[in-house]
């Protein structure tokens, strides 16, 4: 049940009014795999430069992700920084600085190859569809996407999304992507274009699950503490890629337990900089918070409604 992930791995500096963290873990990859390994092995490809502290990485080889594809070249590694204001929900990039990310090109190991779930992080949709060309036969593939390459590489983006079971984006760029201000429309346009289901983050609203048969929302969870929303998105993707993959369904039921686990895992991100809270982050928390968003969302129709 090992997912292979294919994203950035990145040093971040930044500073929220509750903070500031320098030169911290940051990048899709990282974020994706501290989520998804708390469910079960991860593969990770990627690359950093020589300055990187792999030493940082080492509680995640601990908990079962497979470093193997994390290639280390001379150079500097992807550095970004921003600032974010105080409601947390905008944020100003003060600098990106890709260094050896420039370069990427994936190199998938053999033994990554037969990898059944597989997660493509935001990067070039080039070089996701080179991804897939190395991978053999997955169960299901899930791919993240930006602005940039909506805007840049539509075409091959477009290609893209033929190949792809899931495609995630936030509303903003489903209504890029679509042309249609209506996210019920543009999702339906995304997914005749190929993928079987969609995702649209809301950030600190929620997310809402599109599938060819159904419309599953799940809120934010209200949280007292919101430290850093860097990489929430990334953490959510684990957690939903995590959870499928533990149980080995794509039946409607797993989907949507699939959110809220993704929900959840995202929440936790926010709480610490970084990659912090996961670093102590239990099964039973992950439990708990789970049975929380139940209690949360559910509610009975009265027996006279004739449903």
């Amino acid at each position: 049940m090992s997912i292979l992930v294919v994203g950035s791995v990145a040093l971040d500096t930044v500073e929220t009014p509750f903070g500031r963290a320098d030169d911290a873990l940051g990048g899709s990859a990282t974020f994706f795999s501290s989520a998804a390994s708390l469910f079960g092995p991860v593969q990770l490809v990627g690359v950093v430069g020589d300055d990187y502290p792999l030493d940082a990485l080492s509680f995640l080889a601990e908990r079962g992700v497979d470093l193997a594809g994390l290639e280390q070249a001379r150079g500097e590694s992807f550095r970004w920084s921003g600032v974010y204001s105080f409601d947390l929900n905008t944020r100003e990039t003060l600098e990106t600085r890709l260094g050896v990310f420039a370069d990427f090109e994936p190199k998938i190991p053999e033994a990554f190859r037969d990898a059944e779930w597989v997660f493509l992080g935001n990067i070039d949709p080039e070089l996701q569809l080179g991804v897939l060309d190395q991978v053999y036969q997955p169960r299901f593939v899930a791919c993240d996407t930006m602005n940039l390459w909506i805007d840049i590489k539509r075409d091959r983006l477009l290609e893209l999304l033929r190949r792809v079971d899931l495609l995630l984006v936030n509303d903003a760029e489903a209504r890029q992507l679509s042309g249609d201000h209506n996210l019920a429309r543009a999702a339906r346009w995304i997914m005749d274009r190929g993928p079987r289901y969609l995702i649209i983050k809301k950030g600190e609203h929620g997310a809402i699950l599109f599938t060819p048969h159904s419309t599953f929302f799940a809120p934010g969870f209200p949280l007292e503490e919101v430290f850093d929303p860097t990489g929430a998105g990334d953490a959510f993707a684990g957690g939903f890629m995590g959870h499928l993959a533990q149980c080995g369904r794509l039946d409607d039921g797993d989907l949507r337990r699939a959110v809220i686990y993704g929900s959840v895992l995202g929440s936790f991100a926010v709480e610490r900089f970084s990659v912090e809270r996961f670093k102590d982050l239990s099964p039973e928390e992950i439990e708990d918070r789970v049975r929380a968003f139940r209690e949360m969302t559910v509610f009975e129709l009265p027996v006279d409604a004739g449903v």
